[in-house]
C-alpha cells in the first residue's frame, strides 16, 4: 500500500513502456495521471487500471508548452499533489550525420529532452513538498555509441545527463532522481520510427545476438525497475542510471 494517496504522472501513457508503467502502478494503489497524444489509447489503458477514481486521463503534446502545463494543472486540480513524475514519452528516427537533417535534430531532441526539462520544472515546486521523485526513461544509446540513430543518441545521453544533474540540485530536498537505460524491448517505438514489419521482425531476430541474455526485452521488466526506483525501496539510490538491456551496455561492437 506504499502509493496509497501518491499522485504519479506517467508521460507515454498511451503505449508501450509508459503503458505498463501506468497500469503498474495502479495496480500498487497510487493515483495514476495517463498522458498522452492518443486519446482513444489512453481510455484503454485507463480501462486496465484497477480504479476509475484513481486515475486522470490528460490528453497532451509533451512538445506543447501550454500541454506542459496543462499537464500540471489538471493534476494539482484533481489531487492537489504530485509525489513521482515519470518521463517516458519519446520518439525514435534513423539517420546518420550525412543524411540527417536539422528538422529531424529539433523533432527527436524537443520530444525526448526539452520536454523533459519543462516538464521536470513545473513539477518540482510540487515534488519538493512532497518530497517525492522523478524517473526518466532513457535507453542504452544514452551509455553506449549506436550507428544510424543519431539524434536519438544524443537526446538519450542529455536525457542521462540531465537525470544526474537534477538528482544533485534536489537531493538536499530529498528528490531523487534517476533514469532507466533500456535495450531493445518489444513495443510500438521501431515501427513509429520507419522500420515496416520485415525490417522489425529481422530487428528482434538480431537482437537476439546483440545483448548477452539472447533476447529483446519487454515492457514490463523495464516498468517494475521503474516502480522500484520510485518506492521506498530504492530510498537511497539517486543520479543513477539503471540499464534494463540484457547486458548490451557492457558489450563491445561486434
Amino acid at each position: 500500500m506504499e502509493f496509497e494517496g501518491k499522485v504519479v504522472i506517467i508521460t507515454g501513457a498511451s503505449s508501450g513502456i509508459g503503458a505498463q508503467t501506468a497500469k503498474d502502478f495502479s495496480k500498487l494503489n497510487a493515483n495514476v495521471v495517463l498522458v498522452g497524444r492518443n486519446a482513444e489509447n489512453l481510455k484503454a489503458i485507463a480501462a486496465e487500471c484497477t480504479a476509475a477514481d484513481k486515475t486522470l486521463i490528460v490528453q497532451a503534446d509533451v512538445n506543447l508548452d501550454d500541454d506542459c502545463k496543462k499537464i500540471i494543472n489538471e493534476t494539482i486540480n484533481k489531487w492537489g499533489r504530485i509525489d513521482v513524475l515519470v518521463n517516458s514519452a519519446g520518439i525514435i528516427e534513423t539517420g546518420s550525420i550525412e543524411n540527417t537533417s536539422i528538422e529531424q535534430y529539433d523533432r527527436v531532441m524537443n520530444t525526448n529532452m526539452r520536454s523533459i526539462y519543462l516538464l521536470t520544472m513545473l513539477a518540482v515546486p510540487y515534488l519538493v513538498a512532497t518530497q517525492g521523485n522523478i524517473v526518466n526513461v532513457s535507453s542504452v544509446n544514452g551509455i553506449r555509441s549506436f550507428a544510424g540513430v543519431l539524434a536519438y543518441n544524443l537526446s538519450k545521453a542529455c536525457v542521462d545527463q540531465f537525470t544526474r544533474c537534477t538528482a544533485l540540485e534536489l537531493a538536499a530536498k530529498n528528490v531523487r532522481v534517476n533514469s532507466v537505460n533500456p535495450g531493445v524491448i518489444i513495443t510500438n517505438i521501431h515501427k513509429r520510427g520507419g522500420m515496416n514489419d520485415e525490417t522489425y521482425a529481422a530487428f528482434l531476430e538480431r537482437s537476439k545476438t546483440t545483448h548477452p541474455l539472447g533476447r529483446p526485452g519487454t515492457v514490463d521488466e523495464v516498468s517494475e525497475v521503474i516502480t522500484f526506483l520510485a518506492s521506498s525501496k530504492a530510498s537511497f539510490i539517486t543520479g543513477a542510471q539503471v540499464p534494463i538491456d540484457g547486458g548490451r551496455h557492457a558489450t563491445c561492437l561486434r
